[in-house]
């Protein structure tokens, strides 16, 4: 066997031989196949979530393969492990370290979701939920081979549609959450990253004159951002909730809860299918949330021009809606339209400008990163005004 070190495995977890042959035989369908090596690689992800403590890829040389097998670990863990729990206040770090459901994507695979899910969509096939000591879990799991077409209009459409179908199946009275929370209760985890993420992190900033006075919103928007932008940003904070009013006037059910096209992966052997990963925000939401995500998530990553959202999200809703009527489910496009806006607003406006990398310092790739940053608020705030008073 080829030695690993161990520094390259996240404590405390730790293989040996026979786990990697069962863990290869499983990803490769080969009950007899023969381990002649194992290492484990990195993953270039940069991990954001605070029940994340490390991503690795278990690679593993079979006698007579080319390629070798590979299996996909995550290693989940409490926040009391996250590397940033000191941002958390103290006054309300106890209670974030005993209400973040960090165990979501475990009880996920464990559950009877899997055979809930619409055609088109399953779950990454998983090896081995492993507790380890100190509120830890490894997650082995698919290391899912993925397609390399880019996501065009008709992939965006099939998901939408795929997540509108899930909605209508997941809807409280007709089915229980996966992971039942004795206080989760209508909107509880968007209202807990509002009143996190955005009223501690991120409202504070639109009063920041030295924040809006920063070279490198001068260097990525000649004269500084469009002078309405942070008095738009000011007015919409005033409406938050506004935003949270509506959103409980609106049919409910359970979502996937970050369904970005990173979470929805398209493999290579089936093109127009989803493999679907991180579940989160588990609690009844508006109908309609799913779409937030998969709207902006690559262009969050970079990989999609805010020029190009308004055709996805002209043609992302009908999609959804067309999936909730396939399952039998009608609260009609205008309520899908606001859960799916309002959603979104209180999620990714307030935090569409990267204010964090101000320490950086000024590059050419980071000035354009703002510039697409401060045309991404934009957009969010022109989708805002579109939306009806409540």
């Amino acid at each position: 066997m080829i030695d690993v070190q161990s520094q390259e495995l996240p404590a405390p977890v730790v293989l040996d031989d026979a786990t990697v042959e069962a863990f290869a035989r499983a990803a490769s369908g080969d009950e007899a196949a023969t381990v002649e090596g194992w290492w484990i690689e990195p993953v270039d992800y940069v991990v954001g979530t605070p029940s994340t403590g490390a991503l690795k890829r278990l690679k593993v040389k079979l006698a007579g393969a080319d390629v070798p097998q590979s299996i996909f670990l995550k290693l989940l863990q409490s926040p009391k492990h996250w590397a940033l729990i000191d941002l958390v206040p103290p006054e309300a770090r106890t209670l974030f370290v005993t209400e973040f459901p960090w165990r979501l994507e475990q009880r996920a695979y464990v559950s009877d979701l899997g055979a809930l899910l619409p055609e088109g969509l399953r779950l990454a096939k998983l090896y081995r939920a492993e507790e380890l000591e100190d509120e830890r879990v490894a997650l082995w799991v698919e290391d899912v081979r993925q397609s390399a077409a880019p996501w065009d209009l008709r992939r965006f459409e099939r998901a939408a549609r795929a997540l509108g179908r899930l909605a209508a199946r997941r809807r409280p009275g007709q089915v229980e959450p996966f992971y039942p929370r004795p206080n989760a209760v209508l909107n509880d985890a968007l209202r807990y990253y509002v009143d996190g993420r955005v009223t501690i992190g991120a409202l504070p900033l639109l009063d920041d004159d030295a924040a809006w006075a920063h070279p490198l919103l001068e260097s990525a928007w000649p004269g500084g951002p469009d002078a309405d932008v942070r008095g738009r940003l000011q007015a919409l904070a005033t409406r938050i909730e506004e935003f949270f009013d509506g959103l409980e006037q609106r049919p409910h059910t359970y979502a996937h809860g970050d369904a970005s096209p990173q979470n929805l992966l398209v493999p290579a052997d089936a093109p127009d299918t989803f493999v679907v990963i991180d579940w989160g925000f588990d609690c009844p939401l508006a109908v309609g949330f799913d779409l937030g995500q998969l709207l902006i998530g690559l262009a969050h990553a970079g990989e999609l021009r805010t020029d190009e959202l308004r055709a996805v999200h002209d043609a992302i809703i009908p999609a959804y809606v067309d999936g909730l009527r396939e399952e039998g489910w009608e609260p009609g496009e205008d309520a899908v339209r606001y859960g799916f806006v309002a959603s979104l607003l209180l999620r990714s406006a307030f935090t569409a400008i990267p204010f964090e990398r101000f320490g950086e310092g000024y590059s050419p790739e980071l000035a354009a990163h703002f510039a697409e940053r401060i045309a991404l608020t934009k957009f969010l705030l022109d989708l805002a005004d579109e939306l009806p008073q409540v």
